[in-house]
């Protein structure tokens, strides 16, 4: 599309007013098709109908915008020709989207002086028409005028003015723009759709005397609300979005630090409905102030993933939690892995990513979302082989930290493992070989992986001395330690991937010997984290696994019987202690509802997954909000272990082509049941307690291999009933 479709933009500021682009063109018996794309998101509407259901089109792709062009910008192709008439009006909106937004140059406490990308970039659009005889291009016969909306940006929200209208009898010019150094490309991720429509649960008046609507979910996305037609020309509605009320039952917004997060609309006379148009909110919980809103509904927004794992049980407490793990993914899987939908963040962290993977392609069908995204992260790589912290990088490429730019190597592989196809190991070979590259030419110390900055066991609650660290944000958990770790772990699955794709990897398999072995030297028998046992025995860094597992076992119980873990250690907690003869144990924290624990959020409400274990406290005050998330999804990554482990679904080969089912119950569950859709069949592992026995129901669309107990069987496609064996 870039060697025929010219860029366009108007002539005069529009500051923040939205463009309206308008084409008019005749079409008799046509077929056609429209190709397009903007700096900024779009909708299209031909003839006054959306051309497309997708929402915050084009998406959000590296781009490099920041830095001043660079990077790639996603098309899209719609078949427009139901929509033609003899004589026809295209208008396409423009708003600020992901690249034209302060996200575009978010910046932290100590990253000051990024160009801001607004003042350098233009709301541009490039299109294309092709009927069966014509092709029409973005050129200067095109139009434009200002739209209704008057203002849209990711992070504070919309004003839209309904007695705008656009204006073709007056129309304003436009004149080409030389866009920096862009590669379109076809659609490549999941189109991002309105997935689910939300009635109110409750409406409010708070103590305060606010009026508030509560819809029961903690979601990402935007509301749709319509006014009578009684109403009057100029009245002023200002809604804001939350996704808690305090502990007095107030609206409470302070966790969304500088993002306003508001939607401001000023209406014109009569009945009318409206909802937002490029940005969308994290919340549970709207304010309205101006009017009475009616037929309000909350409307969930996220990349169209098909839904492919499900988990139910006995436990009603545990059943939510199983749904606020999906519903945390939905919820940041908009377009990228994001860290969270509400604050003046919302980026595509690896760290996270990487965590989380694995139980997302559990739930969902992510194979093309994280195609698209994996493919950004290789671009996002610096010359040095550094993986920035976030993708698309914001961050003018500061990055470097363990366990986040291990997103690198993390992610291919578990995708590959999930879906069975190498190509993804294709793609992605040569950034994981720089990633680990990267961290042999930086590392202080030889086969080790020391200095730099890391982030540590982010969020754990063992925390060091102020002297030591004084943000205790990063953990008790060593730096040195955990970066050592994450650096072997890469380099096996360096090695790994180049075996699957018959590449020559002996250098790298001689490198993770010898970080491995130095690792063990220096560190077996002295472990002082939760975490720190945790990555010895799920890396295989020890020479003594069981020794390990018991001397963790022992402190989780001198801890009180919980965990302390943060990002880092959460996700390999339960596998590594099941995986030793700890299945009681683990079960033990799973189930726990005390603070710290997973269903101790559910006891306060969580509707998903919070970022901290304890974002409400308690007492029912709330943890510091400058960094309190009440929809992040790293902790969910828990439900792969009830997947795998307590369900016992496993694949004995890549994609599920060769199936291992080994359930291990507990009499604390009475029972489960797990499902997930493979490209094979779906699998069904369902155990419950009959008279203090055991039954196992077993439904596997191709052969497979069933544990139960001590005994092994294997079976054909079809349903498997046992007894016994827990």
């Amino acid at each position: 599309m870039k060697a025929f479709a010219k860029w366009i933009k108007p002539v005069r500021d529009f500051t923040d007013v939205c463009p309206v682009y308008t084409k008019k063109f005749s079409a008799v018996g046509e077929k056609a098709t429209l190709l397009v794309t903007a700096l900024g998101c779009y909708e299209a509407m031909l003839n006054g109908k959306r051309v497309s259901d997708y929402v915050l089109a084009p998406g959000w792709t590296e781009a490099l915008l920041s830095r001043g062009g660079g990077g790639r910008l996603q098309f899209q192709s719609y078949d427009i020709s139901h929509l033609l008439k003899e004589e026809n009006t295209l208008e396409i909106t423009v708003g600020k989207g992901w690249y034209r937004s302060p996200l575009a140059g978010w910046r932290e406490e100590d990253a000051q002086g990024f160009p801001d990308p607004r003042l350098i970039l233009p709301p541009a659009l490039t299109a294309m028409i092709k009927t069966t005889t014509t092709t029409i291009e973005t050129d200067e016969t095109w139009q434009v005028s200002e739209s209704p909306v008057r203002f849209s940006e990711i992070y504070d929200g919309e004003i839209y003015d309904a007695r705008v209208t656009t204006s073709p009898q007056n129309p304003e010019p436009v004149e080409i723009y030389l866009t920096p150094s862009l590669t379109l490309i076809p659609q490549q991720g999941e189109e991002i759709h309105e997935m689910e429509k939300i009635q109110p649960l409750a409406k409010i008046n708070t103590p305060k005397g606010e009026s508030v609507i509560d819809f029961g979910q903690n979601i990402t996305g935007y509301i749709e609300f319509t006014l009578p037609e009684t109403t009057q020309a100029g009245t002023e509605i200002k809604i804001s979005f939350a996704e808690v009320l305090d502990a007095e039952g107030n609206f409470y917004t302070e966790n969304y630090r500088t993002a306003k997060s508001e939607l401001h609309y000023i209406c014109k006379a009569g009945m009318q409905t409206y909802k937002p148009k490029f940005t969308f909110y994290g919340f549970r919980y709207i304010k309205v102030e101006g009017a009475t809103l009616q037929n309000t509904t909350a409307i969930a927004v996220y990349s169209d993933m098909e839904r492919t794992g499900w988990l139910t049980c006995a436990s009603p407490l545990l059943n939510r939690f199983f749904e606020n793990v999906a519903w945390g993914q939905k919820g940041n899987f908009l377009d990228v892995p994001t860290d969270c939908p509400q604050r003046d963040e919302r980026l595509g962290w690896t760290g996270d990513a990487q965590v989380f993977i694995k139980t997302a392609a559990l739930y969902y069908n992510v194979e093309k979302f994280f195609t698209k995204w994996l493919v950004d992260v290789a671009i996002a790589q610096t010359e040095n082989g550094l993986i920035p912290h976030v993708v698309p990088d914001t961050q003018q490429s500061r990055g470097g930290s363990a366990a986040w730019g291990d997103a690198a190597t993390i992610c291919p592989w578990e995708l590959y493992l999930a879906y069975g196809d190498k190509t993804i190991l294709q793609n992605q070979f040569d950034s994981m070989c720089r990633w680990v590259d990267f961290i042999t030419t930086t590392t202080k110390d030889e086969h080790e992986w020391t200095g730099g900055t890391h982030f540590g066991d982010w969020l754990s609650l063992e925390l060091p001395s102020p002297e030591v660290n004084p943000d205790i944000r990063r953990g008790a958990t060593r730096h040195d330690f955990l970066a050592s770790a994450f650096y072997a772990h890469s380099a096996s699955l360096v090695v790994k991937a180049g075996k699957v794709l018959g590449c020559d990897v002996s250098s790298y398999k001689k490198l993770y010997k010898n970080v491995a072995e130095k690792f063990i030297k220096k560190y077996e028998g002295d472990y002082r984290t939760q975490t720190e046992y945790i990555l010895a025995l799920h890396f295989n860094l020890t020479n003594h696994p069981q020794k390990v597992a018991d001397a963790l076992a022992k402190k989780i119980a001198a801890d009180g019987n919980c965990l302390k873990t943060g990002f880092v250690g959460t996700p390999y907690i339960l596998h590594v202690l099941s995986s030793h003869g700890y299945t009681d144990l683990a079960y033990t924290l799973l189930l726990r509802e005390e603070y710290p624990s997973w269903l101790y959020p559910v006891t306060k409400g969580a509707t998903t997954i919070w970022e901290r274990w304890d974002s409400i406290k308690p007492d029912g005050s709330f943890q510091t909000a400058n960094m309190n998330s009440f929809n992040h999804y790293a902790y969910g990554a828990v439900a792969d272990w009830v997947y795998t482990v307590a369900a016992g679904i496993t694949m004995a080969a890549p994609g599920y082509s060769r199936i291992k089912i080994a359930p291990k119950p507990d009499p604390r569950l009475p029972w489960l049941n797990a499902r997930v859709k493979t490209r094979h069949g779906t699998i069904i592992s369902n155990w419950q307690y009959v008279n203090n026995v055991v039954q196992y129901n077993i439904q596997t669309p191709s052969p497979a291999e069933i544990h139960i107990g001590n005994k092994i069987y294997h079976v054909g496609a079809g349903l498997h009933v046992y007894y016994g064996g827990d």
